[in-house]
């Protein structure tokens, strides 16, 4: 298939000694016969060129009018990335291929002309082009579009966002229905799922499959600080030292963290062991625009020596001098594990390296077990659930605002995309009514009536106010509400969460940035700061936390069912699972096993469960509830991805009575309308809907405004209409997202049949991982922090002690 070529892009690859690749021309094999094409190729293969490759050859052999390529991705740094790494071959080639980005960051102006005059190729995400498909001239815009990548497709096929996407390829696919749809990943574990996803009407039959060439295995160790893996945390900073000995020995280190508390925490922690000041960066999602390309240009430059990320930067950026990865904390998966040591020397023949750093012997079997994946080739499952109904109203809006719709020709293309397939007529009548007038029990306001339905059936728009409100508002990300962080000269350093900055008052120190700063004032949508050298404290944010994965959870569990196992771990590791043998027990797999005993005046239970952070959280909530009402006392609980700790002035003599079935039906519903979790999650899908808007022209509500707003409609709702459309979307999130309801069930419906309970005299040692998070979570000071640490070694040597 090389002959199938242009010459110009012949020629470029033979003056660099290369040629295509099999799935490269396998690729283009696909475009040829016109057929879809999801691409499942590891990282350094040449995954990008692979998908521009058809492209940029009808381009060259073309003369092409308007917009060719549609190029969607996750990330606004991927975008900007894939802009440069394209650009070379263009420009060497001198091919008149004009390639543009546009996203939550692209001026207005360049936006305007965009639509005018379009660039062959424009590098966007799934809410830019949701923005794009709701002016009235989209039709002539997308016209002559031949194809849409869909890149690093595993990111978000299955979330919200990727329920955005696939309605704006059913779209597309209305416009122009000889569309082309590629995807691109190196971590996908069930092919066909991706395919259907992909495919128009989910017909897997119209997309080839094309499996890239294997590269060389990555390297990966886990470091063991001075020979101990520590009994708890989850940062790994006590590597601090170790780290910066590994990014001098180095050309460029990624050091990824899993939030962006920890971000700026190991960052302060790197600077003060880096005692040749090596130029390192930080980059997360709630910096400025400016400080994120500031750093991302610094790295592409070759001029930092390191820089600490998120996930904000895990996925696709080439930068291709990175020769190592270091993972603070534990993974959480083996997909997002490989996808990050991915970004370590991006070359398909040169073996990745990386350094994995867990923060407590829990981790260390995580990190252990996520190795062996990797090894084994296992990915981590992902969960394809129906369409979320808060992302089709704010779709079908969109599309209103482009022109007025028939209902029939609608949900026929709506039903189009995989994870509308099943919508029902019902269903979509239902969201069509909400969005005509916010439902019985709204009617009255005429604020939520953004619809009507003309006398010939077409639904159109009651208000061009309406239009301009949608476009302003649109989006699926929904961020808790911030004020802003900058300087007295106005320059913005970024965002801090309102729940954190209500914690500061003038004079505070806390670390943004990697900088020191203290608060001068605080005012309604700002807080003001001026840099300091004083003490800083680490700000947090919320938003879910990782779960380790259930493949990652089984892999843990079969280590401490097979002692044959233990000697491949550290010394200190091996006596932590033999002494808690034969001090107690270790769960078999699909064991539920549980432990109570006494410990300083406390009655303690422990549950071994391994289902992540947000099951076990939920399940804290209930179970508390249910031993308040059965007496016991409980005073509080911590949880963590691989067990649960309860504490209580009574002993729990019976914990199968606390976790039977029924506890999902009534105690759980109870529990989760009388917490915060709903009205968080109505919050988000009110934004995502277009009910309630955070912007006005010139102006965007604080986030205590639109809390204070959609906190009004829940209660009316709740009261009058609790069978509402945004209802039950809340109820989805919060099942979903927030309480991890489905792992959950998995563990109460094992439990009953499987639970081992062992009653001890005293802490085991199992047991110390997770009691000592209690009374550490709100850590505010290092006197405190060091007080816990003495009584963390007490509590170790009574938990080791075999007599």
């Amino acid at each position: 298939m090389a002959s199938a070529l242009p010459a110009a892009l012949n020629d470029w690859f033979a003056a660099r000694g290369w040629s295509p690749r099999r799935h490269q021309r396998d690729m283009l094999a696909a475009a040829e016969t016109g057929q879809h094409a999801l691409l499942v190729a590891p990282t350094g293969a040449g995954k990008t060129l692979a998908g521009f490759l058809p492209v940029l050859a009808d381009l060259i052999e073309t003369q092409h009018v308007g917009l060719h390529t549609l190029y969607v991705s996750p990330l606004k740094a991927l975008a900007v990335d894939v802009q440069r790494n394209l650009l070379t071959p263009i420009d060497e080639m001198d091919l008149p291929i004009r390639v543009e980005t546009r996203t939550g960051d692209t001026p207005s102006d360049r936006k305007a002309r965009q639509r005018v005059r379009p660039p062959h190729i424009l590098l966007t995400t799934p809410e830019s082009l949701s923005l794009l498909l709701s002016y009235p001239d989209a039709a002539l815009l997308f016209t002559n579009l031949k194809t849409v990548i869909v890149d690093e497709v595993h990111a978000f096929a299955t979330q919200k966002r990727g329920d955005l996407l696939a309605l704006c390829m059913a779209r597309l696919q209305t416009i122009h229905p000889a569309l082309r749809r590629v995807a691109l990943s190196a971590t996908v574990a069930d092919v066909d799922a991706y395919r259907a996803w992909l495919a128009p009407d989910g017909d897997i039959n119209t997309v080839e499959t094309v499996i890239g060439e294997q590269g060389a295995d990555p390297v990966i160790d886990i470091l063991i600080p001075e020979g101990r893996v520590p009994w708890s945390g989850h940062s790994g900073k006590y590597a601090a030292t170790q780290v910066m000995a590994e990014i001098k020995k180095r050309r460029t280190t990624l050091v990824f963290c899993n939030t962006r508390g920890l971000a700026e925490l190991i960052f302060q922690e790197l600077w003060s062991a880096n005692d040749d000041n090596l130029p390192i960066g930080i980059h997360h999602g709630s910096l400025s625009r400016e400080a994120r390309r500031k750093v991302e240009n610094a790295m592409a430059a070759g001029k930092l020596r390191a820089l600490v990320a998120t996930a904000s930067l895990d996925l696709g950026v080439d930068w291709g001098d990175v020769d190592c990865v270091i993972q603070m904390g534990a993974p959480k998966g083996s997909s997002r594990l490989l996808q990050r040591i991915g970004r370590a020397n991006h070359r398909l023949d040169t073996p990745s390296e990386a350094i994995v750093i867990p923060g407590n012997r829990f981790e260390y079997l995580e990190a252990r077990a996520a190795l062996d994946a990797v090894e084994a080739g296992e990915r981590d499952a992902d969960d394809f659930r129906p369409g979320a109904l808060d992302v089709l109203a704010q779709h079908i809006m969109g599309v209103a605002c482009a022109g007025p719709f028939q209902e029939a020709a609608m949900l026929e293309e709506i039903r189009s995309a995989l994870p509308y397939s099943a919508l029902t007529a019902e269903e979509f009548a239902r969201v069509l009514s909400f969005i005509e007038g916010g439902g019985y029990a709204l009617k009255a306001y005429d604020r939520f009536k953004r619809l009507v339905k003309d006398p010939d059936g077409q639904w159109r728009v009651a208000h061009p106010q309406f239009i301009a409100q949608h476009r302003l508002n649109a989006g699926i990300i929904v961020d808790q509400p911030v004020l802003n962080v900058r300087f007295a000269n106005g320059r913005t350093l970024g965002t801090v969460e309102e729940g954190f900055a209500a914690q500061l008052a003038p004079r505070d120190c806390f670390f943004f940035s990697g900088t020191a700063l203290e608060v001068v004032k605080m005012d309604t949508t700002d807080l003001i700061v001026r840099a300091t050298s004083r003490p800083a404290r680490i700000p947090s944010w919320g938003g879910t936390r990782m779960a380790m994965s259930t493949r990652l959870a089984d892999r843990v569990r079969e280590f401490l069912a097979s002692p044959d196992q233990w000697h491949r771990f550290p010394p200190d590791v091996h006596e932590w699972l033999e002494t808690q043998l034969l001090r107690s027990a270790l769960p078999q797999p699909g064991q539920l096993l549980v432990e109570t005993f006494p410990h300083e005046g406390r009655e303690y239970l422990i549950c071994y469960s391994f289902e992540g952070w947000n099951a076990h959280q939920s399940l804290g909530m209930l179970l508390t509830r249910r031993m308040e009402a059965q007496g016991l006392m409980p005073v509080g609980f911590v949880a963590n991805d691989y067990a649960l700790a309860i504490n209580s002035l009574k002993p729990v003599t019976d914990p199968r009575s606390l976790f039977t079935r029924d506890i999902l039906t009534d105690e759980f519903v109870e529990w989760v309308e009388q917490s915060s979790l709903l009205k968080r999650a109505f919050r988000d899908v009110a934004v995502i809907s277009g009910l309630i808007e955070r912007q006005h022209p010139g102006k965007r509500k604080t986030g205590r405004q639109v809390t204070f707003s959609t906190d009004l409609i829940y209660d009316v709702l709740r009261k009058y209409e609790p069978d509402h459309m945004l209802m039950d979307a809340a109820w989805a999130d919060a099942r979903a997202r927030m309480t991890d309801v489905g792992r959950l069930g998995d563990l109460i419906d094992r439990a009953a049949d499987t639970m081992l309970h062992i009653t001890l005299d005293r802490v085991s040692p199992l047991a110390v991982p997770t009691l000592i998070l209690m009374g550490r979570e709100a850590v505010g000071s290092r006197a405190t922090e060091d007080a816990l640490l003495v009584e963390a070694e007490a509590l170790v040597r009574e938990a080791m002690r075999t007599e």
